[in-house]
């Protein structure tokens, strides 16, 4: 049977039963485990790529997409580590079956895993500690590394030089707002008066052409009363 579909149908039947979450859990054999793997990956996908799907269900603390020792190229399978194994449980329940690039994917619990050699020699010379990135470099504001910010703590109240800046703000917004009002209203009256002066053209137009059409009527009334009065007189001789 499918793997995908004999880890639904387990599912399926632990919801049944009302075993989820208990002891009596498949997933409770894999309860010291952090690590999944994850397979029927596309190939074109990054670790970067695996990494935005799986962090859905957790932190991601490590992975290791399998590649091609020769080309580098994706295999197609990865195994991941999350810092809360009970993220594996969540992450198997529901990114097993899912499809990204029209491929199906399996995610399933890894009892132990290790490293590659190679890898693991890797990460152990790479300094891990806080902030080591930054180790050496000056910081751009007062916060620091090790203490972080304390998102619980009540609001401090405003000084004078707080109060001084947000009023300056805010002119400098309500400034820009009535600099964009003025522009919007200049366009308008742009475009109203370029209306205007069409309109003004078409009208002038028009009464040039009924003036010519006038004059062209009365040229002809001219010519017919002149041609009238010369058959009248050859008549009469």
């Amino acid at each position: 049977m499918n793997v995908i579909a004999e880890i639904h149908r387990i599912n399926a039947a632990e919801l049944e039963q009302g075993v989820c979450g208990t002891s009596a859990s498949w997933h409770a054999k894999y309860a010291e485990s952090a690590w999944v793997y994850v397979g029927n990956l596309p190939l074109q996908l990054t670790e970067g790529d695996i990494i935005c799907v799986m962090s859905q269900f957790g932190e991601v603390e490590d992975i290791n997409l399998v590649r091609e020792e020769n080309t580098g190229k994706s295999r197609g399978f990865a195994f991941v580590k999350y810092e809360d194994a009970r993220s594996c449980v969540l992450a198997v329940d529901n990114i097993t079956g899912s499809k990204i690039l029209g491929r199906s994917i399996r995610v399933d619990h890894v009892e132990k895993y290790r490293l590659p050699k190679h890898l693991l020699e890797k990460e152990e010379a790479i300094s891990t500690n806080p902030g080591h990135a930054y180790e050496g470099k000056e910081l751009a504001s007062e916060f620091r590394l090790d203490q972080g910010q304390d998102l619980f703590a009540k609001p401090q109240p405003s000084t004078d030089n707080d109060a001084k800046e947000r009023h300056i703000s805010n002119q400098e917004r309500k400034e820009a707002k009535r600099k964009r009002r003025e522009e919007r209203e200049a366009k308008r009256r742009k475009k109203e008066a370029r209306r205007e002066e069409r309109e003004e053209r078409k009208r002038l137009h028009r009464s040039k052409k009924y003036r010519e059409s006038d004059d062209e009527e009365d040229n002809r009334q001219k010519k017919k009363k002149r041609h009238r009065r010369k058959h009248s007189r050859s008549r009469s001789r």
